[in-house]
């Protein structure tokens, strides 16, 4: 994370987020019966490091936003996690009460400690039970660090990961209980969150900037809270029908932008000072927050900077529903979606000529692909969307349109290779792993071709396989063309994955496409395969990856402070690594003293003129 970039942003004024914590209650549409409500638990690290990777203390600022964000009623509580649990806002219903103790936290998500358990904490915050399912948000800069004093290291590190991907992540999936996590470094273990994200039916995201984690905290919340929106255009019009009760624009723009004006359809011009009787009218440095009751129909605009995250919300006579939006897609893998309109009452009409479209859009906003729902019986539209082809961040919208009605929803997804692939040239082979869930060893087989040559990939595990490769020039760069045949409820169907590029920094390459895998590479090398390196590592590789961490280690410790310098100089200590560090410094020291006399041996004194 580059921190400096926040600072020069930001400044001191990252309290605009404080806010938008009380406005943003408005923004809510309706919301489900308490019965059926999510509980939200906001898990936030507090090691050390956080204090390096979030210098101008977003998490606590960010938390508070989801915290206001929460409907009244619902069921949250927030815990922080280093070498210990806290839990200093335990699950508790949502009330003014609970929102007063909730502002009153972030001192506590400044008590930084030395180490990061991440594993205990999830396991201690997911405990409690609800009526609804449970959000687990998991808030760190995404690398396990458990104190010496439980085992060495960093074998007690391995393990406590190993436990919560392959143990922990799967029971939370079986129990309802999504992990969405929040990335704040460019050093997080980014596989450990895309992969408790995407086994537990969350999102992941890593931020790098105030707008990018405000998003991710939008997203989040849009997937447990979903509400109805009206579309907003690039030229910052919105049409309001007959049906709205009520309508929230949450409309960011940059801190020197002009006042904001909202245009009526009849032709009315607004601004914060003149605004609509009846209406709240919020005005911060980078957004405008307005609440308008019974809104007049027709077309509205808004004139001024208009922000690409903001948004119409609406409340109304009608409700665009969904069945539930997967939040990881896979390339290859058409989407089903089924969506309907539901009325406030029996009395209340829907509207005429009802059309429902699902559209898949990139992070930038294009347009992927795009599907007409078709109607049923019972008044539902059900659909396939085309399978993915690029893979990344994207956004799911459906949206229903009638005679002068429109609704839409958009939700925030991952979309990921169906199955990954990453070259191990040490080995001359290539490893994959299915990111799919339904795809093993027993309904899938792989081939490759290289440069016409057949090769047929062995399965190694459950949902791994090898794919041993002839001996490659290292000068040459050169595409491998994968192929899956994947057997799934009674279908057979070829898969064209991602080619993988081979040798991708040699000087001399063969036209085709690189493609690597989404996660990173450790997660295709796993205990039950064969011919992965053994996790046990010898003494001398011990001593490479300390040596290796030590510029890492003493920069988080120092900023840290003094004592945790200590502890940590207590920590290292115990590891054998740190005495022959000792004894390599000595040498070289030694070395270079030994240089230096005898370059000053040969130096003459007599002074030339340059030579040009």
């Amino acid at each position: 994370m580059r921190s400096g970039g926040w600072r020069g942003r930001w400044g001191s004024h990252s309290w605009w987020l404080l806010m938008l914590w009380l406005a943003g209650v408005a923004l809510m549409a309706a919301a489900p019966p308490a019965s059926a409500r999510p509980d939200v638990r906001v898990v936030v690290d507090v090691s050390g490091s956080m204090k390096a990777h979030d210098p101008d203390r977003l998490a606590a600022s960010a938390m508070g936003l989801l915290v206001s964000l929460l409907p009244e009623g619902a069921s949250a509580g927030v815990w922080t996690f280093g070498e210990r649990i806290d839990n200093p806002l335990p699950l508790g219903r949502v009330e003014s009460a609970w929102r007063e103790r909730a502002l009153g936290l972030p001192p506590a998500l400044r008590d930084y400690q030395q180490y990061t358990d991440i594993e205990a904490a999830l396991r201690r915050a997911s405990e409690a039970e609800a009526n609804g399912g449970r959000h687990l948000i998991l808030m760190t800069d995404g690398v396990i660090d458990l104190p010496p004093a439980r085992g060495a290291k960093p074998a007690i590190d391995r393990d406590s990961r190993r436990r919560l991907m392959e143990e922990l992540a799967p029971t939370l999936a079986d129990q309802g209980v999504a992990v969405h996590a929040i990335a704040f470094s460019d050093e997080a273990d980014l596989a450990l969150v895309e992969r408790l994200a995407q086994n537990t039916g969350g999102l992941a995201s890593r931020v790098d900037s105030p707008e990018g984690l405000l998003g991710a905290f939008l997203d989040i919340f849009e997937r447990i809270f979903p509400a109805d929106r009206l579309p907003l255009d690039d030229e910052g019009r919105f049409i309001v029908d007959e049906g709205v009760d009520s309508l929230s624009a949450l409309v960011f723009h940059e801190p020197d932008a002009p006042p904001l004006t909202l245009v009526a359809p009849d032709g009315t011009r607004y601004q914060a000072e003149t605004a609509p009787e009846g209406a709240n009218w919020q005005v911060e440095p980078r957004f405008d927050l307005i609440r308008l009751p019974e809104p007049q129909a027709g077309e509205w605009r808004l004139e001024g900077a208009v922000g690409e995250r903001s948004r119409i919300s609406v409340s109304g006579a009608w409700h665009l529903r969904t069945s539930p939006l997967p939040a990881t897609l896979y390339r290859g893998f058409p989407v089903p979606v089924e969506a309907w309109l539901e009325a406030e009452s029996d009395a209340v009409d829907l509207p005429g000529n009802l059309t429902f479209e699902v559209a898949l859009e990139g992070a930038d906003g294009e347009e992927q692909s795009l599907v007409t729902l078709d109607a049923e019986a019972d008044g539902r539209y059900m659909g396939e969307l085309p399978p993915p082809d690029l893979t990344g961040n994207a956004r799911l919208v459906v949206r229903a349109s009638g005679e002068g009605f429109t609704r839409q929803r958009s939700q925030a997804v991952n979309v990921l290779p169906a199955i990954g692939a990453v070259h191990d040239p040490a080995a001359e082979r290539v490893v994959l792993a299915a990111e799919h869930p339904r795809l093993t060893r027993g309904n899938t087989r792989i081939r490759g071709d290289l440069r016409g040559e057949s090769l047929t990939a062995e399965a190694v595990g459950e949902a791994r396989w090898t794919l041993s490769l002839p001996a490659l020039d290292p000068e040459l760069r050169q595409p491998l063309a994968l192929i899956a045949t994947i057997t799934l409820d009674g279908q057979t169907r070829e898969l064209n994955l991602p080619r993988l590029m081979l040798n991708p920094d040699a000087r001399i390459g063969i036209a085709g496409t690189e493609a690597g895998p989404t996660l990173a590479a450790e997660r295709f090398a796993g205990p039950d395969d064969p011919a992965a390196p053994d996790a046990s590592s010898s003494l001398a590789d011990r001593f490479v990856e300390g040596v290796n961490a030590v510029p890492a280690k003493l920069r988080l410790a120092w900023q840290a402070g003094w004592p945790g310098l200590v502890e940590r100089a207590r920590g290292w200590a115990a590891g054998p690594w740190l005495w022959g560090l000792a004894v390599l410094a000595g040498c070289l020291l030694l070395l270079g003293l030994l240089r230096h006399r005898r370059r000053r041996s040969k130096v003459h004194h007599h002074r030339e003129d340059p030579y040009v």
